[in-house]
């Protein structure tokens, strides 16, 4: 379901830079689309679903049916409140938003405007998407995933709806992007509601911040709100910077920091979405060899797929990006651009991944404090960074940038895992780790001897789409070859010793 829904998000992509390219108006709805977003990664899958599955957890272990009940109606009335304040302010302060969030943006030009009238569209996404998270927590904890990961699929589906039908009626047709993002948050929630109801746990909200499951999943909450959202903050960082660079850098970032996304979402988010709960439960049942052998599964397929995917993505970023986006309004001056910023983000993928796999070692425990103070740290690394190498790279300086910090996040908190002893690694890791190595080393040289990126350019869309796909299934045959023939074997990616 997660691939299905990165797929049309892809869709979703291409249409939009066919439509309306690298532009001043789709920096403008890049942005006015990120702050929401962002906030979502918070109130959402981010700090909100971190600390409500552990608390949702317990419930579901040691308290009765009726007590599970009203917390969900407590926490989903108490979150609808907040929300809708947070919204509020949102669409008042628009104009303030953009301008801390794009400074580079001239308050008297066309983009800064464009960008308030879209915000005040987008942002009440933040309300309807975050109620959705929370029942797709309760979903995933019931072990119902499939509902959850599927429902991504109707944003992207509005999008092409809003595109297709809605943007010619439009005096300024790339609005029909803010109003698509608004329509699939009401989608999105709306979808949720019946299969909630067949669990017999679609909640009737009730405001009550004193309620002590409420009080808990809050205590929990604040101090995660900075912690797992790092890389999103670091993101954001780049929007910022690249406000002050040639019309475009927005855009540029967004398209390459989209392909980063796909693989992070198939494997990070999947990870983290599966690990958390069995993290939450090991935990409260006091299994601690379990808790490690979880943690210890995850980070071995980590490894195994997310150092492919990072080479993948850095050898063919233009091949991709010009399969992808080079048409019509998107043109090969944006695909050279915007393949920079990819290769820089692509370097910082398994390090983007780690974070997703290790953050809930913490946050199963409730310990919401340590990723809290390495994300501080993780981010002023990033912001001091990219000041230096936006001079030097430009937009992929800023991207280079997030990598690195996203490296210094995963590396503090895999030593902390390691030092408090929650995460004691099985044995075998090293001859894992030298199989992983060999295969992409095989497979990068042979790709190297063969690669040449001017053709893509000059080849229609139906011999980038074939020659892509093949040279993808190429890779990708050639890396499980290699693996299995240096002794990988499926039982080194399985869950052991309980």
């Amino acid at each position: 379901m997660t691939m299905i829904s990165r797929v049309l998000g892809f869709v979703r992509d291409i249409v939009i830079a066919r439509f309306f390219g690298a532009s001043e108006g789709t920096d403008a709805f890049f942005v006015a689309f990120k702050i929401p977003n962002f906030m979502r990664r918070l109130f959402a899958e981010g700090a909100f679903s971190q600390a409500f599955v552990p608390v949702l957890s317990e419930y579901k272990e040691t308290q009765s049916t009726e007590a599970l009940k009203e917390l969900l109606a407590k926490t989903a009335g108490t979150l609808a409140t907040v929300l809708f304040f947070i919204t509020l302010l949102g669409v008042i302060g628009a104009p303030v938003l953009i301008y801390m969030f794009a400074p580079g943006f001239d308050s008297t030009g066309s983009r800064y405007e464009l960008a308030v009238d879209m915000l005040r569209i987008t942002f009440p996404y933040l309300f309807f998407i975050s109620l959705t998270a929370m029942a797709g927590g309760v979903l995933n904890t019931y072990g119902k995933f499939a509902i959850p990961a599927v429902t991504p699929v109707l944003l992207n589906l509005s999008f092409l709806a809003a595109i297709c039908w809605l943007s010619p009626l439009l005096e300024r047709p790339i609005m029909a992007l803010a109003w698509a993002v608004l329509l699939a948050g009401i989608a999105q929630l709306a979808f949720q509601f019946p299969y909630l109801k067949q669990l017999g746990l679609l909640p009737r909200m009730s405001f009550d911040r004193g309620h002590a499951g409420v009080k808990k999943i809050m205590k929990l909450m604040l101090p995660a709100l900075f912690g797992v959202s790092v890389t999103q903050i670091n993101l954001l960082v780049d929007t910022l910077l690249a406000s002050f660079l040639v019309a475009g850098s927005v855009s540029w970032l967004y398209f390459s920091d989209r392909l980063v996304e796909f693989p992070l979402g198939i494997f990070g988010i999947a990870l983290a979405t599966v690990i958390l709960p069995n993290l939450s439960k090991s935990h409260a049942a006091g299994k601690t060899k379990d808790f490690s052998a979880s943690l210890d599964t995850g980070l071995r397929w980590v490894v195994f797929l997310g150092l492919p995917a990072a080479a993948g993505l850095f050898f063919l970023a233009q091949p991709m990006l010009a399969t992808l986006f080079q048409y019509d309004a998107f043109t090969s001056t944006d695909v050279d651009n915007a393949s920079l910023s990819l290769m820089a983000y692509s370097i910082g993928l398994p390090a983007f991944i780690l974070v997703k796999v290790l953050v809930p070692g913490f946050t199963a425990r409730q310990d919401m404090k340590t990723p809290v103070k390495i994300g501080i740290i993780a981010v002023v690394s990033n912001m001091l960074m990219s000041v230096v190498l936006v001079f030097f790279f430009q937009h992929a300086g800023l991207a280079l940038a997030t990598s690195l910090a996203a490296f210094v996040n995963a590396g503090l908190l895999f030593t902390i895992l390691i030092k408090s002893e929650a995460f004691k690694p099985q044995q075998g890791w090293v001859s894992f780790v030298i199989k992983v190595l060999i295969a992409n080393l095989v497979v990068g040289v042979i790709y190297a001897y063969d690669y040449s990126p001017v053709q893509w350019y000059e080849w229609g869309a139906f011999d980038r789409v074939l020659h892509l796909t093949l040279e993808i299934l190429m890779v990708v045959l050639l890396y499980v070859t290699t693996a299995f023939l240096v002794g990988m074997r499926p039982r080194h990616l399985l869950l052991k010793g309980k």
